[in-house]
């Protein structure tokens, strides 16, 4: 089985909660919180050790949150390696208002980070990487950081036959899509295409147009778009098409596309093909959505939502 290596350069310590209402001015009395550690590629590996797989994580954490995050990541069986970065580690915070149903999500930067900072970070990333693994860097960038680091690193880890699942936002996702990054995968949800391209995507045909299109630009070798409740779309070098969800009534949208990257590539180390990795990965998505706060997939609905998944060439 291929190693997977997760990468989180932004952690968080999650914290949800629910009230009665959400407005502004008063004090909100909240239900008891639950607190799970979080950041892209922290939530990845856990939902790999949901659905029964391994992985190695690579954090940057500090402080007493960091502290609480590893002792969190511990008790889910996982075994964090630092980064060499120690600057102390964020928190978010999101809350549902019982009486609409919506959730509001607060997200707090991260520390800014030192040119000393990344150099440790990308010494720590190549002695963890062996031949041939699967390099899973997911979640947003600290300040400092270039825009660059991953795309950068991506070279080095080819060359030494890995494979990078890139899953970011911002100026990252963008200076990937704007020469040929030379991904393996790269990942993106519906809003962040329509603001790549410059027009909100219509349709789940569009999607794909615009997916190909980035294939053909040799950005990645597999580009996925996230669709929200219509699935995923997926450009590879087989087959354009849409992985659809069964129908399930939503209670969190959190940890959605962190449970889909960690099942797809769970499956791509086992030797799926990108397409039927694409159906685990959105089984798990909408796993995931069932969950309350910031809890991701379960396996036994995973395995059971990827029956009902289907596949359509667009």
């Amino acid at each position: 089985m291929t190693e997977i290596l997760t990468i989180t350069v932004n952690p968080a310590l999650d914290i949800s909660t629910e009230a009665p209402v959400v407005v502004p001015d008063q004090k909100l009395r909240c239900s008891a919180p639950q607190v799970h550690p979080g950041g892209g590629g922290v939530n990845v590996s856990r939902a790999i050790a949901n659905l029964g797989g391994e992985s190695q994580t690579l954090v940057a954490y500090g402080g007493p949150t960091g502290e609480m995050l590893v002792e969190l990541l511990l008790e889910e069986g996982l075994h964090p390696q630092s980064l060499g970065v120690h600057h102390p580690t964020r928190q978010s915070m999101s809350v549902m208002d019982q009486a609409t149903g919506l959730q509001y999500r607060f997200m707090t930067p991260g520390p800014p980070w030192t040119d000393a900072d990344c150099a440790a970070a990308r010494m720590a990333i190549r002695k963890a990487v062996n031949p041939g693994a699967l390099v899973v860097p997911s979640g947003s960038l600290p300040p400092g950081m270039s825009e660059d680091f991953f795309l950068d690193l991506n070279a080095e880890i080819k060359a030494d036959g890995g494979r990078m699942i890139l899953d970011t936002s911002g100026p990252a996702l963008l200076h990937a899509t704007e020469s040929p990054a030379g991904l393996y995968v790269l990942r993106m949800d519906m809003a962040e295409a329509g603001e790549l391209a410059g027009r909100r995507m219509a349709s789940t045909e569009e999607i794909a147009t615009f997916a190909r299109t980035l294939r053909d630009k040799d950005t990645a070798e597999i580009v996925m778009i996230a669709a929200g409740a219509q699935g995923t779309v997926i450009a590879c070098d087989t087959w354009c098409g849409l992985t659809r969800p069964p129908v399930v009534v939503p209670l969190s949208k959190i940890g959605a596309g962190d449970s889909f990257i960690g099942a797809f590539a769970l499956a791509i180390s086992r030797g799926d093909d990108p397409v039927t990795a694409a159906a685990w990965g959105t089984a798990a998505a909408a796993s995931a959505v069932t969950t309350e706060g910031t809890e991701l997939c379960a396996k036994e609905e995973t395995e059971r939502f990827f029956k009902e998944v289907t596949r359509t060439a667009l």
